[in-house]
């Protein structure tokens, strides 16, 4: 067993040294996000100093990432992902995926409501892609006015300014997966007869 825990334990500096490259954030920067001095962070990458809670907590809260990743802790056995919404403005995100920096996948869910709300168009970085559940889906995409209906698709730059509403007075659902900047969406499909 002490073995093992051993093993566990020197593979996180590791782990974290490339975590945070993956990311391109410098040690510097991360220190003045956790407030662990960068020579204890050099340490902690190298092997040189043991990760403890006091370390891996602020780590882990940094990187947006459950504690059993930074350690690699061995899978439970169970897949769920047990997401927790949150709501603004009435409406419901779900996320669906635990991938800060990379690709995220979230369900949203639009109440029931006036269809003539007044757009505020945003823009951000990365790219988005979209799919309706169900409802009709009022997506301004620059100077483009859409609605979108259950089955159809959407994918656009988000520097380009967008907002979502209901098209009409009815829930609207609707699935949406956003890339950091530059990361498309690759569709590989082939038929195959049969």
């Amino acid at each position: 067993m002490s073995d093992e825990f051993d093993a566990v334990l020197s593979a996180v500096g590791p782990r974290l040294r490339e975590m945070r490259r993956r990311r391109g954030v410098t040690l510097t920067s991360l220190s003045e996000k956790t407030g662990i001095p960068v020579s204890t962070l050099s340490r902690l990458e190298s092997g040189h100093r043991k990760p403890g809670l006091e370390l891996l907590l602020p780590l882990a809260r940094a990187y947006q990432v459950p504690l059993d990743e930074l350690v690699d802790a061995p899978a439970s056995g169970d897949p769920r992902v047990y997401p927790r919404p949150t709501t603004y403005n009435g409406m419901t995100v779900i996320p669906l995926t635990r991938n800060p920096g990379g690709l995220q996948a979230f369900k949203h869910i639009l109440p029931a409501g006036p269809a003539d709300l007044e757009p505020d168009p945003r823009s951000h970085e990365g790219y988005h892609w979209l799919y309706v559940l169900s409802g009709r889906l009022r997506l301004v995409l620059g100077d483009q006015d859409l609605v979108l209906v259950a089955g159809e698709v959407a994918e656009f730059d988000t520097h380009l300014p967008h907002w979502f509403g209901n098209a009409d007075s009815h829930p609207v659902e609707y699935l949406s997966i956003l890339g950091p900047q530059g990361e498309r969406f690759h569709v590989r499909a082939r038929y195959r007869p049969s």
